[in-house]
This record gives structure tokens, C-alpha cells and sequence, in this order.
């Protein structure tokens, strides 16, 4: 309660949840409610939930994050707690510093080129990703961005694709992501226009324009590859185009190696020269080595550091090579691991 008697409903700028009352997490008995709220936890952990999405954790007291956390780790250590907070970066690293095994990002709204480099350098790179453990979202119940909205089939295409390659954890509010739902609310709204806040719906979950094949390749090439299970090797490539955008990937002992090339415009085709650093990847730099597209399924033979690479987002909107090394012919692309 504020001090003229009013109540503190939660805020998450610019939104305002005025139909939800909060509870007084500073009455007189907190420590029985505190109890009270572990033991729902508990609850559903004793039943074999393992995985918690928490909404707004950033708009309740810390300390019942700290002691429910712990308390039900202490029985299930394997449990994910996610903080669905988009606050302010320091808030969202202290509740990371509580417990919270996973934590919503910004690159939901990370868009350009430079954006999303310099987002992404943070993360993998900063002290911080000791504790910080970042989860990638293209979309959200309740959030709809621009790009999405306006991109079409491309925009979903890749906005899933960087999401499933640049983080080790990534998740779609679906099935509105597979149907591509982009319809806003009103104009200049994240709101979907058929919210399932507001009412329950039937999705056609089988049509054919489904984005569900797609997503399903992509999962199946984050299991297949550990270079992708991790965040800490990423390093972005320079590649001469604005609208592209290309980075790498690959286990500690370089026996993985994937390269993600994107194009970010979902309108237009475009083309750049990428440049390969060979001998961090451990690719002899007067040789040849196989790029095999996990993605489109082709092959292509480089040479040097500097490839050409063209991407057109109405037939491809990126490709995920997987690095081979050691060709032995040009002319049946036979390699060695």
C-alpha cells in the first residue's frame, strides 16, 4: 500500500497491471505468507514440475525470490526458475544473483545490425555471464513487436533463427509464432489484436504455411551441434553489409564449428564478402574447407578467408554452416573430420 492508502499495483513500464492486486509482501505476518507461497511451489515440484516461468518477479519482494528459490533447489536441484522481467539491467542481474536459473533479454527488441552485436557481446563476454543466464524470445504473450508485425513470413524466419543460434535457450510464445499471428491491437501496440489474455482460442495448428517444420529443423540442429549449447564462444564475423549479419560458434576443443549467416532486411535480397578468421577456427588459410548448410541442406566449397555469401529472404533467410576442414578433392567435396 502507498502511504495515502492506495494500492502499488505493478508496473512494467509502459505497461500498468491496474486488474491485478498485489499482495502486501510487507505486512505485519510476511514470514507466514512467504511459507504460504513456497509451499504452492512445493506443491507442484513434489508433482514433477521442473520448470517455472515467473511473471514480473522484478515487481515483488526479493527475499521470497532468494528463500523459495533455494528452498525448493534444495530438493530438486534440476529445477528452472525464468524470470519473465523486462526491467532494467540491474534489477534483472539481481534477480539472476537470487536464483533465477534463466532471464528474459532485450533482444526482443534488438533488431539492427549494431544492436544486436553490441547486446550480444555484453552478454557473452561481460563478468556477468557467470550468473546471467540469458533467454532468447522472439515474441510473448503479450508482446508483438514492430518487426514482426510488419516483416511477414521472413521477419519470423529469422527473428527464430537468431534466436535459436545466438543463445544456448531460446522459447516462442506459440503456437502464435508457428501462425505468424501479427495482428496488432491498434497501431503502434506490442498487443495482439486476438489476445489469449482476453479470451481462449482454437488454433489450426496444421496449416500448412506453419512455421513448425522450420522450427522443428532448427531445434534439431541445436541438438546436434554443442557448439550451440553455450554462450560464451560467440564471436561475430565481419561481413560488408549493414542489412547481414554473420557469427560463429564452436566447442572449447574446436571438434564443432558453426557459422550463422542472416540476412536481417525480410524485404530484399542482399550480398556481402564474409571474412572467415581461419586460424581461430583452425583452418589452414591456403586450403579449402567444406561448408555444409544444416540449414538449406547445400554444400560449399571456400577457399580463403574472403567468400562471397547472398541471401534473398524470400527463398532463404540465412544459412547455419557447419565447418569442415581438410578437403582432400574439389571434385566430390571428400573430407576428413
Amino acid at each position: 500500500m502507498r502511504p495515502d492508502g492506495s494500492v502499488q499495483y505493478a508496473e512494467n513500464p509502459p505497461k500498468k497491471y491496474q486488474d491485478i492486486y498485489p499482495f502486501d509482501f510487507e505486512c505485519e505476518d510476511w514470514e507466514a505468507l512467504h511459507r504460504e507461497l513456497i509451499a504452492i511451489v512445493r506443491h507442484w515440484a513434489d508433482r514433477g514440475v521442473r520448470v517455472f516461468r515467473v511473471d514480473n518477479p522484478h515487481t515483488k519482494a526479493f527475499p521470497l525470490w532468494e528463500e523459495l528459490i533455494g528452498s525448493i533447489k534444495q530438493t530438486y536441484p534440476e529445477t528452472i526458475f525464468l524470470a519473465e522481467a523486462f526491467t532494467r539491467p540491474r534489477v534483472m542481474h539481481r534477480l539472476a544473483k537470487l536464483g533465477f536459473t534463466q532471464s528474459y533479454t532485450y533482444f526482443t527488441w534488438r533488431n539492427s545490425k549494431q544492436e544486436l552485436e553490441q547486446y550480444f557481446r555484453e552478454l557473452a563476454r561481460h563478468d556477468s555471464r557467470e550468473y546471467f543466464r540469458p533467454n532468447l524470445w522472439p515474441n510473448t504473450p503479450d508482446i508483438l513487436t514492430e518487426y514482426l508485425q510488419y516483416g511477414g513470413r521472413a521477419a519470423f524466419m529469422t527473428r527464430a533463427l537468431l534466436a535459436a543460434t545466438l543463445g544456448a535457450s531460446y522459447g516462442i510464445y506459440g503456437p502464435a509464432f508457428e501462425l505468424m499471428a501479427y495482428e496488432p491491437r491498434e497501431a503502434g501496440s506490442e498487443e495482439y489484436l486476438d489476445s489469449e489474455k482476453y479470451q481462449l482460442r482454437r488454433w489450426e495448428v496444421d496449416r500448412p504455411e506453419s512455421l513448425r517444420p522450420f522450427i522443428t529443423k532448427l531445434n534439431r540442429i541445436r541438438r546436434d551441434n554443442p557448439a550451440l549449447h553455450s554462450d560464451w564462444s560467440l564471436r561475430f564475423l565481419s561481413i560488408d553489409n549493414e542489412q547481414m549479419i554473420a557469427y560463429s560458434k564452436s566447442t572449447p576443443d574446436g571438434s564443432n564449428v558453426i557459422v550463422v549467416v542472416a540476412c536481417l532486411d525480410p524485404h530484399n535480397a542482399h550480398e556481402g564478402w564474409l571474412e572467415m578468421p581461419l586460424e581461430d577456427l583452425g583452418i589452414d588459410p591456403g586450403g579449402s574447407y567444406r561448408m555444409h548448410d544444416l540449414l538449406g541442406g547445400g554444400n560449399f566449397l571456400w577457399r580463403g578467408p574472403r567468400n562471397f555469401v547472398r541471401l534473398d529472404p524470400a527463398g532463404a533467410v540465412g544459412h547455419v554452416f557447419s565447418v569442415r576442414r581438410h578437403v582432400r578433392t574439389e571434385r566430390d567435396f571428400d573430407y576428413y573430420l
